[in-house]
């Protein structure tokens, strides 16, 4: 480990062994039953999986960021306790599935063990239920990594890496995981080489690939190329989705002022691989809310086709980091105007919300849908679908053309910390019209009905014996 408390007598614990296994020579799409363990230390109860499938025409994946664990004890100031609800309906969902491969994307701020080593032992216990059914990928967050004599720590990031890894510097995420590639960076440490920083695969019509917001990612860098690289090889014709995933936001309206140097890095180095390479989707943690934006290329709404006119392929950006920590400053008003959110909801933002939860991919040949899945019902409250042309089908914008979104403007929505969506962005002269009329009509057919209910009132209580003390006309 390289800092306190992680390398010290208080956050320090023997892991043990850590094993890993490599299954080779499976089948496509096949359950497979195992169990893990000894005839001396003796046996797991048996467990399932579906293998992948790279050539299916249907892929299936459960994303979300920003979890961390529920425990008994208080570690720390704030336990994930919604992060219990999030693995309860991920794994009501992979059960209804059936024998349909899918998997698990995490991205970034894993188990906040930030440094107590148990913390990682308590997350892993919580997530084996749904772990033990389906791939468990991941990357890597500021929560498992971030400390003060980081290798990679430009001028321009001196309020963004901290101290947000308690020391682990990414052993314990390294070790304990290990995901496709080969992508590492030393420490600078004794402690060995951070891994899992980067990498791809893909699965059935989606291509997946994970980067690292904490390690280099600018021009030049190893993790830059292989972006590169890796965005223009893919074979669109054949898998017609591409979806890029990391921890800190490009885009978020909750005003994360301390990571502001980094976005704009973001914006300008890596924005530009993601548009010329027509990618569907962004995914991104951190801000621990869920909100959706528009196709976007530098603050630009891009249109959506509507009503057969022209249309801009551009990603749509999501952040997902509302699986269970759950510290951050909400969406709500201020006492002195009650009508605007402390963070306004400008334009380019669809839909965001407080409440925590997950996502849910599901794609075809033909289309990928994204679904917002809140842990209070279990329910979507939600969605967005894109076609493998790129075009955004619904989503609840109703953006159809092209709409310049600059940081600060755009109509408040969603007070209270509670779900913002869009409507409509234009509405129709007539349609006004006929919504004025349909005001008018019901405001005098609910007049005449109040108006009735009141005179039979007061002619019962004139046929009556007694005299009312108050009348419904009284105030």
């Amino acid at each position: 480990m390289c800092d306190k408390p992680a390398n010290t007598s208080i956050g320090w614990r023997d892991p043990g062994w850590i094993f890993d296994v490599v299954m080779k020579g499976l089948k496509k799409g096949v359950r497979y039953y195992y169990k893990v363990g000894s005839d001396s230390k003796g046996w797991s109860e048996t467990h399932s999986f579906v293998s992948r499938n790279e050539e299916s025409n249907e892929t299936i994946a459960f994303l979300f960021g920003d979890m961390g664990t529920a425990t008994p004890y208080m570690t720390f100031e704030r336990t994930q306790e919604e992060s219990i609800s999030t693995m309860k309906w991920i794994l009501r969902d992979i059960e209804a599935l059936g024998d349909k491969p899918a998997f698990i994307s995490h991205i970034g701020d894993i188990s906040y063990a930030r440094g107590y080593s148990w913390l990682w032992d308590q997350f892993f216990a919580q997530i084996e239920p749904v772990a033990s059914k389906v791939a468990y990928h991941v990357c890597i967050g500021n929560h498992e990594y971030d400390w003060p004599l980081q290798p990679w720590k430009p001028d321009w990031s001196y309020s963004i890496y901290g101290t947000d890894g308690g020391g682990e510097c990414g052993v314990p995420y390294s070790l304990k995981f290990h995901m496709p590639g080969n992508s590492s960076e030393p420490t600078g440490t004794r402690a060995p080489a951070t891994r899992n920083l980067y990498y791809s695969f893909s699965m059935g019509v989606v291509h997946f690939v994970y980067i690292s917001t904490e390690t280099n990612f600018l021009p030049g860098s190893s993790q830059y190329n292989f972006i590169k690289r890796d965005l223009e090889s893919v074979d669109r014709k054949k898998i017609p989705f591409v979806v890029v995933q990391g921890h800190r936001p490009m885009y978020t309206t909750s005003n994360e002022n301390r990571d502001a140097p980094l976005r704009k890095k973001l914006l300008e180095h890596l924005e530009p691989l993601l548009v010329k390479n027509n990618v569907t989707l962004v995914l991104w943690g951190h801000v621990h809310r869920y909100e959706r934006f528009c196709p976007l290329n530098n603050f630009a709404c891009g249109s959506l086709g509507l009503d057969e006119g022209p249309w801009e392929a551009f990603p749509v950006h999501i952040v997902i980091g509302m699986a269970g920590q759950d510290w951050q400053p909400i969406w709500e008003p201020r006492a002195d105007h009650p009508d605007v959110p402390v963070f306004p909801q400008p334009i380019r933002s669809m839909y965001r919300t407080g409440e925590f939860g997950y996502t849910r991919l599901v794609a075809t040949k033909e289309k990928l849908t994204v679904s917002y899945v809140g842990n209070h019902d279990g329910e979507v409250h939600d969605m967005v679908e894109i076609l493998a042309s790129g075009q955004v089908l619904n989503g609840g914008g109703g953006v159809e053309s092209v709409k310049e979104c600059d940081s600060t403007s755009g109509k408040a929505e969603g007070g209270s910390g509670g779900a913002g969506g869009r409507g409509e962005i234009v509405d129709s002269t007539f349609s006004w019209y006929v919504k004025g009329a349909s005001v008018l009509v019901l405001g005098a057919f609910v007049g005449y009905v109040l108006g009735f209910i009141s005179h039979s009132k007061k002619a019962a209580a004139a046929r009556s014996n007694w005299t009312p003390v108050k009348t419904t006309d009284d105030t």
